[in-house]
């Protein structure tokens, strides 16, 4: 395994608590990538350095810890710019990478059919075309004089005219995908559309297996499912389309958003959202606000929606002993019972709690599910809508 080292940063608005939580999601991503974290370095700052993201004194650090541990590679938390990337990899003398890069990595890693593999190359391609000048450090020019002008200006804007050419061709690739899978859309007729929706590695895919009986790719890692797979589901005698879609993380790519637009139609022309959150994880409140984001930025983020807190088999609480009158109960102390009776009490009927992997409450999901679906069932095709009853 690849030796890594983590770096992320404190400021006003990372405060000291969330960074860390970033960086331990980071390190998830660098394992689920093939890598070894050896150790985290954290720094406060006003503003990141525009040289080396980091001061110059914690540069010194890391640069020691490099060399004494043989580290291969040093991942920040936040995007770097490509002189920045430029600047650290020439004082490390190791390779740079930045969350972007890392999770286009994993996306590169798990990428399986044609147009996954396709989608993920714009991605890289988009965030390649600024940072080329570093990969052309061996030409640059150390001294004036005869033979040392010109070669290394050439040899980049050639191959940003190759990456510029190779963007446009992926372009027009996943425009032609693009007709093919809207088409392929049209022809499920008028049936109901469900998608799966939710932050990556909170349990989507394990949920559709066990909804439709399926097999999609199911792992403890982020990013496990990059390709959308529809499968039709019968519930009562009411059939429905339900589609697992790729999961979302915080500060995920410009370019991955823009190049996986057309997968995330499967969201977008969807009638009905069923949200997955991970009840177990202590942050799953802002899970829920990334996910809104991104579902914001698609244009889906008023349509009706079920949302469903799994994991609850592994929820864990922290108790507060009766004689404590000191500790003030906190979010860490809510039982499932406490959570109930909060914001989640407002949402009524379109909130539930289950464990896909004990399948425990699936009945009830499935009957909100059959509910909702038939709302929208019967307004599409009224005059068949006997044939469903009110309940299964």
């Amino acid at each position: 395994m690849e030796g890594t080292i983590l770096i992320g940063v404190i400021t006003n608005e990372q405060r000291e608590e969330k960074a860390k939580e970033y960086l331990s999601e980071l390190a998830f991503l660098t394992i689920t990538a093939g890598g070894h974290v050896h150790k985290t370095f954290m720094q406060k700052l006003n503003m990141p350095n525009p040289r080396t993201f980091i001061g110059e004194g914690k540069v010194n650090e890391v640069k020691e810890y490099v060399i004494k541990n043989k580290i291969q590679t040093v991942i920040f938390d936040d995007e770097l710019t490509p002189t920045q990337e430029r600047n650290i990899s020439k004082i490390f003398n190791c390779k740079i990478l930045d969350r972007t890069n890392l999770i286009l990595d994993i996306f590169a890693q798990r990428a399986k059919t044609s147009y996954a593999k396709t989608q993920v190359e714009l991605a890289q391609c988009q965030y390649l075309l600024p940072r080329l000048k570093g990969m052309w450090t061996h030409l640059e020019r150390q001294k004036g004089g005869i033979g040392m002008r010109g070669p290394g200006e050439t040899e980049i804007e050639t191959d940003r005219r190759i990456v510029r050419d190779k963007i446009s061709l992926l372009k027009k690739k996943i425009n032609s995908i693009d007709k093919q899978m809207k088409v392929q859309r049209g022809n499920r007729g008028k049936l109901v559309r469900v998608a799966i929706v939710g932050y990556t590695n909170v349990g989507k895919s394990t949920l559709m297996n066990l909804l439709c009986k399926t097999k999609v790719f199911a792992e403890d890692k982020l990013f496990a499912t990059l390709d959308t797979t529809v499968r039709k589901l019968v519930i009562g005698n009411l059939p429905f389309l339900i589609s697992d879609t790729v999961g979302f993380i915080r500060k995920l790519p410009t370019q991955l958003v823009e190049s996986f637009k057309s997968t995330l139609d499967e969201v977008r022309e969807s009638d009905l959202l069923l949200h997955v959150i991970d009840i177990t994880h202590k942050n799953f409140e802002e899970h829920m606000l990334s996910v809104e984001k991104i579902l914001s930025e698609i244009k889906s983020l008023n349509k009706p929606t079920i949302i469903v807190f799994n994991k609850i088999d592994n929820y864990k609480y922290e108790s507060i002993d009766e004689d404590d009158l000191i500790t003030k109960k906190s979010k860490v102390h809510y039982t499932l019972a406490d959570w109930k009776q909060t914001w989640m009490n407002k949402l009524g009927n379109n909130v539930i709690f289950i464990s896909a992997k004990n399948k425990e409450n699936i009945n009830s999901l499935k009957d909100i599910l059959y509910a909702k679906v038939r709302e929208i069932h019967i307004t599409r095709f009224p005059y068949n809508n006997f044939l469903y009853p009110e309940s299964i």
